[in-house]
């Protein structure tokens, strides 16, 4: 079977270039590597898991026809590439984003109805999900039809939703078999934990490792929350679509548990083993309250629940951040 992997090269798609490559699969990736890095493609001994002169694109998937060429004689597409990073980033360039995804998923998905393929994993966010069902960390689980009347608090939330629509549209008009995988917030390695993109673990780990040169400051009043799933379980949840979630429209991937930042940015300082005093930042926007899925039709049709213990998988994290720095 051949693959094409968008988005390729950053965290989420090098785990799965990486899965599908030791399942036999024959991958390709295209990535402008805008977060992404060539290196994270690399296996345990250090050399590329792909043959990167043949089978790596750096392509801008926002220009259009740019990845016209590269479907034939492929079975599946998994997209995974989009514009997004920390907080700050996404609300300080909504219309960009908005703009960027919205060409990324309308390329990709046009070039596919071109092409006989088996199948298109595309993946959506959390974020697409109506702000006022995100009210705190106590708030119900999100079941898949809860992203209608639509209502995100962010352009990227809706440019995500947006993709969703039109790949279900192609899926509709030409009988491509689709699925799309909504995924809470995802953590785990290789991963950004610079000062400009990173998303909030990373970030917290990177201050508290460089802390006291760096303060250990946390956006918001830290009593948001978020559902994290490890990458290791997101990973385990395409490779199952592939398999079983194709013509099964949304399913979401997430635990039915909110984690508050507050419990995030303390459970790092213990691991760091460091007596740091955690300062929060009111004045920084924090984005939705709080969020959390119904994962039970994950269960029941791909057979998924998230394994990574939570405690585990930000051990792992700071010691492989730690390594880097």
């Amino acid at each position: 079977m051949n693959v094409l992997v968008t988005g390729g090269a950053g965290m989420i798609g090098s785990n799965l270039v990486k899965r599908l490559v030791s399942l036999g699969y024959n991958v390709r990736v295209v990535d402008n590597l805008w977060r992404g890095k060539l290196e994270y493609l690399n296996g345990e001994d250090g050399n590329p898991i792909i043959d990167l002169d043949k089978d790596f694109y750096n392509r801008d998937l926002s220009i259009p026809n740019c990845c016209d060429n590269l479907f034939e004689n492929v079975d599946y597409v998994f997209h995974l590439a989009d514009i997004v990073a920390g907080i700050g980033y996404v609300f300080n360039n909504q219309g960009s984003i908005f703009r960027q995804n919205m060409l990324i998923n309308s390329n990709v998905i046009n070039a596919v109805r071109n092409y006989p393929i088996k199948g298109l994993i595309y993946v959506g966010t959390a974020c697409s999900f109506p702000a006022k069902l995100q009210s705190g960390v106590e708030a119900r689980p999100l079941k898949e039809e809860d992203q209608y009347p639509a209502a995100p608090e962010s352009a990227y939330g809706w440019s995500k939703l947006m993709g969703e629509y039109e790949a279900l549209l192609m899926e509709q008009e030409t009988h491509i078999p689709v699925s799309i995988l909504v995924l809470h917030n995802v953590y785990g390695t290789p991963c950004d934990y610079g000062k400009e993109k990173s998303q909030v673990i990373p970030s917290l780990v990177r201050k508290a490792i460089r802390c006291p040169e760096e303060p250990f400051i946390v956006w918001g009043s830290g009593e948001q929350g978020r559902a994290f799933v490890h990458v290791d379980d997101v990973v385990d949840a395409l490779i199952l679509t592939m398999q079983k979630g194709l013509g099964r429209g949304v399913i979401q991937i997430g635990p039915d548990v909110c984690t508050s930042i507050k419990t995030i940015a303390e459970t790092i300082v213990e691991i760091s083993g460091k007596n740091i005093d955690i300062i929060y930042d009111t004045s920084k926007p924090e984005g939705d309250k709080g969020r959390c899925a119904d994962y039970g039709k994950a269960r029941d049709i791909l057979g998924w629940s998230p394994k990574v213990e939570f405690r585990v998988g930000l051990e792992r994290l700071y010691n492989w951040i730690e390594k880097r720095m």
